[in-house]
């Protein structure tokens, strides 16, 4: 069967060749692990039970998981493997189940959950989704955590080759909302359900930042979604190589941006500390847990 999962519409058949992802058919992992640096709702004090999936649609040049989104590191497992991992994560304590990067494996996902689990899925996007597509979760993902990158075409197009990203992301955002509807907080704090949208800001391009924290603002009233602002950038994969792009964000980007966000209206949500830029954060892709 042809592949239609994402916007590149690549037509592969993926039993037999490598989409525009870079991945076959069965999934295939490279860590699940208790993740503690989500957003403090989503990591709680035990952490998020993080299943990092090889391949990406997006690619993005700056990527910080590149060894396994364009590098293709992982290994491949079976769907009953895959419900195992769940069942593992949640013994250690997982708040919650963390799909990041699982959009080309949706088929495979969807019979995982065939049987629901005690605790929220989170489903971790780089926002570039095909409506189509997440449809087809609906009821069977409880937290979306989509990121809006790019406001800029141009940037889109630079830095993921990604041309109508912003139309892609909202319209995927927009079913999100659908989908789930308002945010809604444990008693503990934690995210049971609702939309967190990510932005990472880019060293050199904040009028890209200010577009997405427009659309948002806009978009949405206080209450409904939550608003990730993310200052990690770190020069990772081949950003060295995009003029600007080498840097980390420099301590005035970050202020400008926050400033710029704290006037835009929206009252929910999360912003990043600079320490964050470190790469540090970035996890050891090396099978564990898989």
């Amino acid at each position: 069967m042809k592949c239609y999962l994402c916007p590149r519409l690549c037509g592969a058949d993926r039993k037999t060749e490598k989409g525009a992802c870079g991945m076959g058919e069965a999934p295939v992992a490279a860590r699940a692990a208790l993740h503690r640096w989500e957003e403090p709702c989503i990591s709680g004090e035990r952490g998020s039970g993080a299943v990092f999936f090889s391949g990406c649609p997006l690619k993005c040049v700056f990527c910080q998981n590149t060894e396994i989104s364009r590098g293709g590191f992982g290994k491949e497992i079976t769907v009953s493997r895959l419900r195992e991992i769940y069942e593992e994560l949640i013994a250690a304590g997982a708040h919650n189940i963390n799909l990041v990067s699982p959009t080309h494996f949706v088929p495979a996902v969807l019979r995982s959950l065939e049987d629901p689990l005690p605790v929220p899925v989170v489903y971790n996007s780089s926002g570039y989704e095909r409506v189509e597509t997440l449809r087809m979760l609906e009821g069977r993902v409880q937290v979306w955590l989509p990121d809006c990158k790019y406001s800029d075409e141009m940037l889109a197009r630079r830095c993921s080759a990604a041309p109508g990203y912003f139309d892609i992301a909202r319209a995927a955002i927009l079913e999100m909302f659908r989908q789930t509807g308002p945010y809604r907080m444990g008693e503990d704090g934690l995210l049971q359900s609702g939309v967190v949208i990510r932005h990472l800001v880019l060293p050199g391009q904040l009028e890209n930042s200010r577009g997405v924290i427009d659309w948002v603002a806009e978009t949405f009233r206080p209450g409904e979604v939550l608003f990730s602002l993310m200052s990690q950038y770190i020069p990772c994969g081949g950003a060295a190589d995009i003029p600007g792009l080498g840097r980390p964000l420099s301590a005035e980007e970050q202020e400008e941006i926050e400033e710029y966000l704290f006037e835009s209206g929206i009252e929910d949500g999360f912003v990043q500390e600079r320490s964050a830029a470190d790469k540090s954060y970035i996890p050891a892709f090396d099978l564990t847990g898989v």
